[in-house]
C-alpha cells in the first residue's frame, strides 16, 4: 500500500459536541497524527485531504478568512494561551486513571467526567465546545506535512441533507441544529433560543463531497511539485453564509411551518403530534430568566408532592425534569451557533467553482455543483431537507 497510494481522504471524526474528552481527542486530534504518520511512508503520496469544520474558529465574529492554524496557537479571550497537544493528552490519562481507580466510579460517573472535561479544556483555550477544539488539533498536527505533499484542510459549516446527490434530502443521524427539529417536532421543545438576525450557515452533503473532489483535481501534484520541494497547504471554507446566507429566524418559520403541515407522529401511539407556536428568546440571560420562574418552582413542587405519594408521580416528574433539562442542554451547547456574527469568507472554494465552471464540465452544470447560490432555502427545507430529517433520520 505504502509504494501505491498517492492521495489520502480523512474525514473519520466524532462531531458531538461535549464528546468525552478521551474519545474526542483519541479520534479528532490524534486520529488526524495517526493518519499522518501513516501517509509519511507512503512514496508516492501527492495530497492528503483533511475533513475539518468551519466553526474551528470558535465564536469569532466578522469575516473569517480561510487560514490555517499553527501548532499551539489557541483563540481570542483563551486563559491558556498555548496549546500543547502532549500536554492535554497526558491530562486525559491522569484523570482517567484517577476515575478507574476509584472504587466509587460508575461508568455514568466516568462518562460524565470525562465530558466536562473536554469542555472545561476546551474552554481554557478559547474554544465553545470539545468537538471543535480536538478538530482544531487535527489542524494543527497537519501542518508541518504540506513538507512532505500537497496538504488540503477542508472546512464544511452546518453539513446538511443532500441537495441532489444520490437522492435528495437523504441524511443519516440527527445531528447539530436538526436536534432542534427532532426536539420541537416531536414536542419536547416549547422555545427557541438565538438572535433572529444570526445567520446558520448551512451546506448540503453533497455538495461538501463535491467540493472534496474539486479540491483533489485542482491540487493534485500541483505546480509539478515534486518529493523534493514538498508541497504547500491550502484552506477552503465550504458554506453558505457569503454568497447565500439564511437567518435563524427564517430558518425558524420554516421548521414551524413544516412541522404544522407536516406532523412528526408519536413513537407510542402513532398519533400526530401538534406544535404549538414557540416563545423566542432573544438573550441567554431571558431565557434562564423564564426556565427560573416558570419550570423550576413546579419541579420543586412535583419532587415534593412525587415524595410524599411513594414515588407515585416518579414518571411524570423524570420526564418533566428530562424535558427542561433538554432545553437547557441544547441552549447550552448550540448558543455559539445561534448567536453566531461570522460569516466565512470562501474565496479559495469560489475559485474551485470558477475552475469546474469554466472546465470542459461545462455541458453538464449540475456535475460537482457546489455553488449555495443555487440553492432556493424555502424549497429545500421544505420539500428536501425537512422530509429527509423526517424519512430517513427520525422514522
Amino acid at each position: 500500500m505504502w509504494e501505491e497510494i498517492d492521495i489520502i481522504v480523512n474525514s473519520a471524526a466524532i462531531t458531538k459536541f461535549d464528546e468525552r474528552y478521551d474519545v474526542a481527542f483519541g479520534i479528532n486530534a490524534l486520529g488526524a497524527m495517526h493518519v499522518r504518520d501513516f501517509a509519511i511512508k507512503c512514496s508516492k503520496l501527492e495530497m492528503l485531504l483533511q475533513v475539518s469544520t468551519a466553526f474551528v474558529h470558535g465564536t469569532q465574529a466578522g469575516l473569517i478568512l480561510e487560514k490555517p492554524f499553527h501548532m499551539g496557537e489557541t483563540l481570542p479571550g483563551a486563559k491558556i494561551t498555548y496549546l500543547d497537544i502532549n500536554t492535554e493528552k497526558a491530562i486525559i490519562e491522569e484523570r482517567l486513571r484517577a476515575l478507574q481507580t476509584d472504587l466509587n466510579s460508575t461508568e455514568k460517573d466516568i462518562a460524565r467526567a470525562m465530558k466536562d472535561l473536554g469542555i472545561e479544556r476546551a474552554m481554557l483555550h478559547g474554544w465553545p465546545n470539545t468537538y471543535v477544539f480536538t478538530k482544531a488539533m487535527g489542524e494543527m498536527v497537519l501542518e508541518k506535512f504540506k513538507e512532505k505533499a500537497n496538504v488540503i484542510i477542508l472546512r464544511p459549516t452546518i453539513i446538511t441533507s443532500t441537495f441532489r446527490d444520490p437522492i435528495p434530502g437523504w441524511i443519516e443521524g440527527v445531528r447539530t441544529l436538526d436536534a432542534i427539529f427532532a426536539a420541537y417536532g416531536k414536542g419536547k421543545l416549547k422555545f427557541f433560543v438565538g438572535d433572529p438576525d444570526s445567520i446558520l450557515d448551512m451546506i448540503p452533503g453533497d455538495m461538501v463531497v463535491n467540493s472534496m473532489v474539486a479540491a483533489i483535481a485542482r491540487n493534485g501534484n500541483r505546480n509539478g511539485n515534486d518529493k523534493a520541494t514538498g508541497g504547500d497547504l491550502f484552506v477552503y471554507h465550504v458554506g453558505s453564509s457569503r454568497h447565500n446566507p439564511v437567518t435563524y429566524a427564517h430558518t425558524k418559520c420554516l421548521m414551524q411551518r413544516y412541522l404544522t403541515q407536516s406532523p412528526l407522529l408519536d413513537d407510542t401511539t402513532g398519533n400526530p403530534i401538534a406544535v404549538s407556536t414557540p416563545k423566542i428568546f432573544t438573550t441567554m440571560s431571558t431565557f434562564h430568566n423564564y426556565i427560573s420562574l416558570h419550570y423550576l418552582p413546579f419541579l420543586k413542587i412535583l419532587k415534593f408532592i412525587n415524595v410524599l405519594c411513594w414515588n407515585y408521580f416518579d414518571g411524570v416528574y423524570t420526564n418533566a425534569t428530562r424535558n427542561v433539562n433538554q432545553a437547557l442542554r441544547l441552549a447550552q451547547l448550540y448558543k455559539p451557533y445561534l448567536f453566531s456574527q461570522a460569516i466565512f469568507d470562501d474565496a479559495n472554494t469560489e475559485n474551485l467553482r470558477a475552475l469546474i465552471r469554466g472546465s470542459n464540465m461545462m455541458n453538464m452544470p449540475d456535475m460537482l455543483n457546489f455553488d449555495p447560490k443555487c440553492i432556493i432555502w424555502d424549497d429545500y427545507f421544505l420539500n428536501t431537507h425537512f422530509q429527509g430529517l423526517a424519512k430517513y433520520s427520525l422514522k
